[in-house]
Order: C-alpha cells, then sequence, then structure tokens
C-alpha cells in the first residue's frame, strides 16, 4: 500500500507537470497560428489508450507513461518525421513564422513550468506559511551521527555560522555542507567558546556518498524541570530548572539520566541543576523502587517557527522562494559537471525521483516536491542540448542575431545528437537507480 501511494504521487505529479509543459507550447504555437497536430499526455508509440480530434489537433492518452509532447507542423522534434519537411511550406507551419515567434514557441514549455512552480509556492505560503525550525532556537546545541563526529562536531555543538555567513534555517545546514566544491569552515558553540571546524572537500563528498546526512544532527533534549510531584522534589525544585549532573553523569540528555535514575532504584542519586542560567543547586534526591524521583520533565522544548502570508504577501513570497530554489539547483547542476566533487555519481532516475515522495498522502509535501520538480523541469529543458527545448531555442536564437537561418539537415543532425546524449544520460541516471536500489 506504501508503494501504491508513492507511485500514485509519482505519476500524479508527473502527468501534472508534462501537462502544463506541454499546454505553454500548444497555446503560444495557437497564439501565432501554427498549426499544432498532435497533443498527448504520455506516449503513444503503436498505439494509445483513447484519443479525439478537434480541429486540426488530435488529443489523446498514450499508454507509456514517461512524458508526453505536442507535435507542431513543420518542427524537427523527437517525432523525426522528415517527410513533412520535403513538402511545400504551409503558411501555418512552425517553420513558416518569423525566429522569434518561433523562439517563443519553443520558451513557452520552460516558463509554463516556471510559473506553475511560482503559482504552487503562493499556494503553500497562503495556505500552510513557511514552517521551518531556526538554527536561534536550538539553545541546547544538537546531537550528531557518526558522520558528523568524523568531520570533528561533538554533541551539544551549536552551529554558529558556516564560512562566515550565520544559518538560520536548520535545513540550509545539511545542504551548505552536501552543496560545495571546496572546503568549508563551520564555527560552533562549544563548552562556552567558539571553535573553528575546517572540514576538507574530500571528507564532505565521503559523508555525502555514505549518506551520512541521513540523521545528521538532532536536536537535544535536556532534562529541563516542568514540575515536582513528591514533596523531597519540591522542596528543592522548581518548573525551568535544569538537571545538569546526576552523580557523575553530566551533560548528557533526558532519556540518559532517566535510565541511570532507574537503575538506582530505591537507592538515592547527588542531583546539580542550574537555575535561571546563574545558580547551581546541588541535593540529593531519594529514588522510588519504580525508578523515580518524583519530577516530570519539559516537553515542548521547541517549537517551529512559522511565517504566515496574506494573500497579498503569499504572491512576493512565492516568487521569491521560485528564485531562491532555482539558483540552488542550478548551484548544483554546476556541482556535477566538475569530477573533483563527484556528484555526478549521485545521478538519479524515475526511481530516484519516485522515492522522494512519502508512504503517506501529505497535500502540502506533495505541492512542495511538485513545484521542486517542476523547476527542475524548466531547468533542464532550458539546458541548450539538442532534443531539448534550450537546443531549439539556441538555434533560433541564433537566425536572430545573425540573420541566418539553420538548415533542416544540421537541425536534423542535431537532433540525432541530442536523443542520442540524451538516452545515455537516461540510462545511466536509471542505471544508478539499479544499483543504489538493488545492487549496492
Amino acid at each position: 500500500m506504501d508503494i501504491a501511494i508513492k507511485i500514485l504521487q509519482f505519476f500524479l505529479c508527473f502527468t501534472i507537470l508534462v501537462g502544463i509543459h506541454e499546454l505553454g507550447h500548444f497555446i503560444m504555437a495557437r497564439v501565432f497560428r501554427i498549426r499544432v497536430e498532435k497533443f498527448y499526455i504520455f506516449f503513444d508509440p503503436w498505439f494509445s489508450l483513447f484519443k479525439f480530434k478537434r480541429g486540426n489537433t488530435e488529443y489523446g492518452l498514450g499508454w507509456l507513461p514517461l512524458g508526453g509532447y505536442v507535435k507542431i507542423a513543420g518542427m524537427i522534434d523527437e517525432s523525426m518525421d522528415k517527410e513533412q519537411m520535403k513538402r511545400p511550406v504551409q503558411q501555418d507551419e512552425f517553420r513558416a513564422k518569423p525566429a522569434w515567434q518561433r523562439f517563443l514557441v519553443m520558451i513557452a514549455g520552460v516558463v509554463m513550468n516556471v510559473v506553475l512552480a511560482v503559482a504552487i509556492y503562493c499556494g503553500i505560503c497562503y495556505t500552510w506559511g513557511d514552517t521551518y525550525f531556526s538554527n536561534k532556537d536550538a539553545r541546547w546545541g544538537y546531537d550528531f551521527n557518526e558522520a558528523g563526529h568524523e568531520l570533528g562536531f561533538r554533541d551539544g555543538d551549536r552551529i554558529l555560522s558556516i564560512d562566515g555567513r550565520p544559518v538560520d534555517n536548520v535545513q540550509e545546514i545539511i545542504s551548505s555542507l552536501l552543496i560545495t566544491e571546496d572546503d568549508r569552515r563551520v564555527e560552533v558553540e562549544r563548552d562556552g567558546r567558539a571553535v573553528t571546524l575546517n572540514l576538507p572537500l574530500d571528507d564532505l563528498i565521503a559523508m555525502r556518498q555514505k549518506k551520512g546526512y541521513e540523521g545528521f544532527l538532532a536536536l537535544r533534549f535536556p532534562f529541563i524541570v516542568d514540575s515536582t510531584v513528591s514533596a523531597a522534589a519540591s522542596a528543592v525544585l522548581k518548573k525551568g530548572d535544569e538537571i545538569l549532573a546526576v552523580d557523575d553523569l553530566r551533560g548528557a540528555e533526558f532519556p540518559d539520566y532517566q535510565r541511570y535514575i532507574r537503575s538506582r532504584a530505591g537507592d538515592s542519586v547527588r542531583i546539580e541543576a542550574l537555575r535561571e542560567g546563574d545558580m547551581v543547586l546541588t541535593m540529593t534526591l531519594p529514588v522510588s523502587e519504580e525508578g523515580l524521583i518524583g519530577v516530570a520533565p519539559r516537553q515542548d522544548l521547541y517549537t517551529p517557527r512559522t511565517q504566515e502570508y496574506t494573500l497579498r504577501e503569499s504572491i512576493p513570497a512565492g516568487i521569491r522562494k521560485t528564485g531562491e530554489v532555482i539558483s540552488s539547483y542550478w548551484e548544483q547542476l554546476k556541482l556535477i559537471v566538475q569530477p573533483k566533487t563527484k556528484m555526478y555519481e549521485e545521478l538519479g532516475g524515475f526511481i530516484a525521483i519516485g522515492s522522494i515522495f512519502p508512504a503517506a498522502w501529505d497535500w502540502q509535501d506533495f505541492w512542495m516536491k511538485t513545484a521542486f520538480l517542476s523547476i527542475i523541469l524548466a531547468v533542464m529543458n532550458i539546458l541548450p542540448i539538442p532534443g531539448l527545448d534550450g537546443g531549439h531555442a539556441l538555434f533560433t536564437f541564433w537566425e536572430m542575431i545573425s540573420g541566418r537561418k539553420v538548415s533542416d539537415k544540421v537541425l536534423e543532425a542535431a537532433q540525432y545528437v541530442g536523443m542520442i546524449v540524451l538516452l545515455m544520460l537516461l540510462l545511466y541516471a536509471n542505471g544508478n537507480d539499479i544499483y543504489r536500489f538493488f545492487i549496492k
């Protein structure tokens, strides 16, 4: 059932993204009175699930759920329909239109994906706001996993800055360590003093490849008194006191203190507590036969921050969020093509994309991922690779500035080269998926 929900989310998201992208091409083509022969969601080799014709356009749903397409008359595209190019040019064909119109048709899909991302982020901001945990609220620091310890972090470290830049959103800590082409310099507060950690790029790459970022850090939960339920505890402790030590156990978290106190059932323990930040108290408390000292801990130590938006405020917030995600993804792309980062080893295909969706349906999470994938689709399609929108747009842009149209033979050859490159990337990315999920 969990896998079914993941698959359903993946296909719903993919259908929305491809449909919107192709709708952009379709609308712009119709604006310039260019004939669109087919508009399909999913591909339809040999047959389609259903189809109907309205005007000159055939609309349909293919059976191969790997994308979708519009077939624009008089254009060399992935259909490689060269026969149409041998016929006399018709006024309603793509090739008959001015270069600037063809350019706009080419980039319309990318623009629609960006517009979709903006609309989704605006809706998310208005409906749910922007919820995050602030690094400023991590007053007791973090616990780190093994990968964090290997990098030099110690439990209790409170992160102050990365490369001299203060970090507010906790999620930015992980992304800053993963998306980098250089060493990182992290300043932490440790035992009341600032300590600088120099993290070599090779160590960060090793951490990323071992997926050490999973559970990299977690908020610490100290033993803070919420209430007292025994006479002995009520006489010496009050709400807000922080337990610093129990016998020789010091600097631990509540679960560790709790386990130790239970091991002393029927005996007594020496407690050291901090009151109002500067008063240290020492006391001895009896431990009941059940392993309790009559103190209830606070459970609500951390509260995420939520920035709420009015309808008017959500629009610039959505635009700003889209810009931030585009910038971040572009930085990742630049790192992928740099061999020293080894990020190319982590390219993923359909399985990796599908795995990002949760096993339980969550509309906020679904729309967040749909907006993110819409931006990925836009950025990937605008790359100047023949076969992608960016490749077509590049040839058209060259015609606009030079006044010379690229020949059909060159376009056909470029289309073949682009399709081969894309197929190789597709095989590589999905091969990585098979290796990571089923072999490694």
